[in-house]
């Protein structure tokens, strides 16, 4: 049997509750952006860039971007251990998991914070 020493959460449930939760913080920054795009058709580099300028797009974006790698971690943590038996396999496989969400998040955090 598989422990959860691996996992994100201390336990199933809140395994399960941070999914929802990263899920609905997603499908809001989505929303958004969407409606943004829909609601200046005449978008220009200017325009776009001013948005992210503006801090309270910078932390909804960090925010997102958090949610994304917990997501991701939780999701592909339960397809590891519900596919791969061998724990050598499994391990090596979530340690190249960790070190490329880790990378797209901190590449992410320069991308918006960076000069």
């Amino acid at each position: 049997m598989v422990t959860n020493i691996t996992s994100f959460g201390r336990s199933g449930l809140s395994d399960w509750l941070m999914q929802r939760v990263s899920a609905v913080i997603m499908a809001l920054y989505t929303v958004f952006l969407v409606a943004y795009l829909l609601f200046n058709p005449g978008l220009d580099y200017y325009t776009w860039s001013g948005l992210f300028d503006q801090t309270w797009m910078r932390i909804f974006s960090l925010l997102t971007f958090i949610s994304l790698a917990a997501h991701a971690w939780i999701g592909l943590w339960t397809v590891t251990t519900d596919y791969l038996k061998s724990t050598p396999q499994r391990v090596g496989a979530q340690m190249l998991i960790i070190l490329a969400i880790f990378v797209y998040l901190v590449w992410s955090i320069q991308i918006l914070w960076g000069a």
